[in-house]
């Protein structure tokens, strides 16, 4: 049986994906943050994402084929979650919500840090993430990054620099 949709605009139906509170916070996660795990990604939330909630995202996003959800070979009671192409295929949406987001919002310095590197990186930077994320989540092998540090870690060290850099003694 195939679900009704509101209209054909693809507007719409992204947002019938991702246009609620928390799954794009979800994804946010996952692909920025490294989280995998269900208690990663749920004590890793700044937004405080209750417990059930997170439960139903992600069987959402697991039923839309956004995430896949494996069993844990090193945990019987724990699933890894994996990012699908589509999921990974965000990274430039998420940029530039991140950019809008920075330009007409009061963001904070060091929440904001990540987006503006990643902005600033353009699609060169974009390709590159999500070759990483790629190879993280879909095992497809990608080139090493030409400084040694992935674009993961680059936006966590602009980050941890932002905040040693406003910490007052």
């Amino acid at each position: 049986m195939t679900q009704a949709h509101r209209s054909g605009c693809p507007i719409n139906l992204s947002l019938e994906v991702f246009g609620d509170k928390w799954s794009l916070l979800i994804l946010r996660d996952m692909i920025f943050g490294g989280r995998r795990h269900f208690r990663e990604i749920l004590n890793g939330s700044q937004e405080g994402i209750a417990s059930n909630i997170l439960a139903n995202r992600l069987k959402r996003l697991v039923d839309l084929g956004m995430l896949t959800k494996r069993d844990d070979p090193t945990h019987k009671q724990k699933a890894i979650y994996s990012l699908t192409e589509p999921s990974i295929e965000l990274v430039p949406i998420m940029a530039a919500l991140g950019t809008w987001g920075s330009r007409w919002l009061p963001v904070t310095e060091e929440l904001s840090i990540r987006a503006r590197v990643l902005g600033e990186g353009g699609p060169e930077l974009w390709d590159r993430f999500m070759a990483e994320l790629r190879q993280e989540h879909l095992g497809i092998p990608a080139d090493p990054a030409p400084d040694g540090k992935t674009v993961r870690q680059s936006l966590q060290d602009a980050y941890l620099a932002v905040v040693a850099g406003s910490c007052t003694v």
